[in-house]
């Protein structure tokens, strides 16, 4: 399956890969003007945090994650960025705790972990693929994007796509791979069971061997 679609996989960050004829719509609960809560400045940060911070920001530009605000432009909703750490590896991550109150959830009911459990319990093989940056993937509609605004010493930036640590981040995800499972001409749907917290697999253990993928 690798072999006839390698096209389809991306082969590092620079061909990172997005969903066609999507984007993601954000509604917030409060009207204009938005309360100051906000329009967040920067937060302090140590020169090593800057250095983490410069080097995010120009990978994301790079990936066409995110897109520089023209000085000239109006900007009401800023994020303040900080930097986590993982593994030794820093990623950007903005604020949003402010912009999530403010903002209408999308939920979507997934499979129950136990029913997805009981479709595994005569499996012999399981093998998972993980989508590079699968938040990325998603992108956000232009009416949206002056909502994920980020600010940092640098400057001022906005999101092309999906962030991680918005409230609705998780729900199209789910959502989507559902839609795209039920187009395809599936003879067996009911056992092909789809994960994508790879970390339940740790807690199953039995006779079913499990192959880790990592595919790019």
């Amino acid at each position: 399956m690798l072999r006839k679609n390698i096209p389809a996989f991306a082969i590092g960050e620079e061909s990172l890969g997005k969903i066609k004829g999507h984007g993601i719509d954000l509604y917030l609960d409060v009207k204009r003007p938005y309360p100051p809560m906000l329009r967040g400045p920067p937060y302090p940060a140590s020169l090593g945090t800057r250095k983490e911070i410069e080097k995010n920001i120009n990978e994301l530009l790079e990936m066409d994650v995110i897109r520089k605000i023209r000085h000239n432009k109006i900007v009401k909703i800023t994020t303040p960025v900080l930097i986590t750490w993982n593994d030794g590896k820093s990623r950007l991550c903005g604020d949003f705790r402010a912009l999530n109150n403010c903002t209408k959830a999308d939920r979507y009911p997934i499979l129950r972990i136990p029913h997805a459990l009981d479709k595994l319990a005569k499996a012999k093989c399981l093998t998972k693929m993980d989508c590079m940056k699968g938040f990325h993937q998603n992108g956000v509609k232009t009416n949206s994007m002056e909502l994920l605004r980020i600010i940092s010493h640098m400057s001022i930036y906005e999101y092309t796509r999906m962030p991680f640590g918005i409230k609705k981040c998780t729900s199209p995800l789910p959502k989507d791979d559902g839609h795209y499972i039920s187009r395809r001409n599936t003879r067996r749907l009911d056992s092909s069971i789809y994960l994508r917290h790879h970390h339940i697999l740790r807690d199953m253990g039995g006779p079913c061997a499990v192959h880790r993928q990592s595919t790019n």
